[in-house]
């Protein structure tokens, strides 16, 4: 999966997107030496074990669990992977900027 959310961050890095990861690893220094290896720049959460807050309070129940939020924080798309993931992530920056270009013509 990071090879493809690298890719997703550095085209959408002038866009109103952002990648949060959450990692259910339970060696702390193992994951920040991991993450760096792999080059995540991105905010990620180490939750300590899949018992973790964040996973409990999503219900997530397999991993890699995928939330996309569109820019209310309304859970649109779960579960997409891949090219899936981009149009979902794509479609859901086009109605953005269409509803922010029919704000602005009724100004």
């Amino acid at each position: 999966m990071i090879p493809h959310e690298k890719t997703l961050v550095q085209r959408l890095k002038d866009k109103p997107f952002a990648l949060v990861g959450v990692n259910t690893d339970t060696d702390k220094d193992n994951y920040k030496k991991l993450a760096a290896q792999h080059g995540v720049t991105w905010r990620s959460s180490w939750q300590g074990g899949t018992s973790g807050p964040i996973c409990q309070e999503w219900g997530v129940r397999s991993y890699p669990t995928i939330y996309v939020l569109d820019h209310r924080g309304v859970i649109r798309f779960k579960g997409v992977r891949g090219k899936a993931m981009d149009q979902a992530v794509d479609q859901l920056l086009a109605e953005l900027e269409a509803e922010e270009k029919a704000k602005q013509g009724s100004k």
